[in-house]
């Protein structure tokens, strides 16, 4: 996966980044429904269920609150996405 430069609303992220508010999705876990992968919000620290999840938790919050970057929480990975720019950052 290619990086792009900083989009814009990575220089308006809060310093530091806010820490996941939970361990796991939490609308998943209600529900009784099963994630692939998760996703934190780097404005409010939500956390949510990936794409490839049943109930895209994590794109339903972006589309909600309108917070534009989010980060994987999966070991091993470091990225960020940006949801209205739709590139890495």
């Amino acid at each position: 996966m290619a990086i792009a430069s900083e989009c814009p609303h990575v220089a308006e992220l809060p310093r530091p980044e806010p820490a996941p508010l939970t361990g796991t999705c939490p609308q998943c876990l209600a529900a009784g429904t099963h994630f692939v992968q998760l996703r934190q919000c780097l404005v409010c620290g939500y956390v949510g269920c990936c794409d490839s999840s049943p109930m895209r938790h994590a794109t339903a919050h972006h589309q909600e609150t309108g917070h534009p970057v989010m980060r994987t929480l999966e070991a091993g990975e470091d990225w960020r996405w940006c949801f209205v720019d739709n590139v890495l950052v």
